[in-house]
């Protein structure tokens, strides 16, 4: 049966981290999933610049104004998914009293794990196309850097209500940006090696690069 939007949304499953929210929602997100899978698989068959928004519409049975309601760019498509607001919910979750730092090293290694959770090896190969395509891909790499603005300000606000800081105070604005950044590099070294290295491992190697966030 299709659903509001004209797709058939029971092929594709909900994923373990969004299943507590109401129907509507999950529904919201069976759409951008299964727009998101048909991408993959026509960006895989030829190409990202082949590939078009009209082409993604027709595989995932949906109509093209349906596709730039979900993702307002191709290159959206590419670079959003039901995680991205992971990072701030595992912080928020961490101990009150544990060190910033060790915080975020924990969140991100449990909201990647979350994000692995339903089909690894699927995810796994997802996870490795969307690297390749934010590197590889100027148009993508460009949205990226405006997409990492906005993960940015999610992080600031984490960050500052676990260290009593403003959301908008230099020190916290530029830990969180400067994270961004070191973790565009992390990905970026992932993506020249081919993809062989563990990603968490590497991910842990770069944030010895960083100090804690003192808290006021």
């Amino acid at each position: 049966m299709a659903d509001n939007d004209g797709m058939t949304t029971a092929r594709t499953p909900v994923p373990e981290a969004a299943r507590h929210l109401g129907l509507r929602e999950r529904k919201k997100i069976k759409t951008r999933m299964a727009i998101r899978e048909a991408a993959y698989s026509l960006i895989k068959e030829q190409g990202y610049e082949a590939t078009t928004v009209e082409q993604i519409a027709d595989r995932a049975e949906v109509s093209p104004s349906t596709v730039f309601r979900y993702f307002p760019v191709k290159e959206d498509i590419v670079l959003t998914d039901e995680y991205d607001p992971l990072l701030e919910e595992m912080l928020r979750e961490r101990p009150a009293g544990e060190p910033v730092l060790e915080s975020l090293r924990r969140a991100i290694r449990e909201a990647m794990a979350r994000a692995l959770t339903d089909n690894p090896a699927h995810e796994q190969d997802e996870m490795v196309l969307r690297a390749r395509l934010m590197v590889e891909v100027p148009q993508v790499r460009s949205r990226l850097m405006e997409s990492m603005s906005v993960t940015g300000r999610l992080v600031c606000r984490a960050l500052a209500e676990r260290t009593g800081r403003q959301e908008g105070d230099l020190e916290v604005r530029a830990y969180a940006m400067g994270l961004m950044g070191a973790l565009l590099e992390t990905m970026i070294y992932w993506v020249e090696g081919d993809c062989r290295d563990d990603l968490p491992e590497l991910i842990d190697r770069t944030l010895t690069v960083f100090k804690d966030l003192p808290r006021r």
